[in-house]
């Protein structure tokens, strides 16, 4: 065998090594594709309810929250409505409850002042008596009655008036 013979048989050897390692690389390039190709196949069966599932829960959800929401503004109303209505029995009952409070006190501030023991007024009274009690129980009414400033000042004359 001559040099060049051997060399031949030496890139045919190596040729023949290089192809059966290749061989042996796809081979095992195809059970990773295919087993690659069953995880991918069991994984879309799997997600595909998952998603249907999570799709219907994400409606319910929505549902949930559109009546929710029906609900919030329904006992917004009913609470305007509530306000409304306490409003007007305030304003309707509230100024003659006041008035006739105003008007008792007066009256009893008047007996008080008259008797000076807070009892009915005894015995007889001239005409004069009674305009006196009369312009004490108006004085009271209208000061019962009139609109009340809110400042300190005017917190501090009705604690020293009494």
């Amino acid at each position: 065998m001559s040099v060049g013979e051997m060399a031949g048989l030496i890139v045919a050897v190596f040729w023949a090594v290089l192809v059966t390692l290749l061989a042996v690389v796809l081979v095992r390039l195809s059970t990773v594709l295919r087993e690659t190709s069953a995880l991918v196949h069991s994984v879309s069966e799997q997600a595909v309810p998952l998603l249907e599932d999570a799709s219907a829960a994400l409606a319910g959800a929505r549902q949930q929250l559109d009546r929710v929401d029906e609900i919030t503004a329904n006992v917004q109303d009913a609470a305007a409505n509530a306000n409304a209505l306490s409003s007007t029995v305030a304003a309707t009952l509230g100024g003659p409850l006041v008035k006739v409070a105003a008007f008792s006190y007066g009256v009893r501030r008047a007996v008080a002042r008259q008797g000076g023991s807070g009892a009915a007024v005894p015995g007889p009274h001239t005409p004069g008596d009674r305009d006196a009690i009369a312009a004490i129980v108006r004085a009271e009414v209208r000061a019962a009655t009139a609109p009340r400033r809110r400042g300190l000042a005017a917190r501090i004359r009705r604690a020293v008036r009494g």
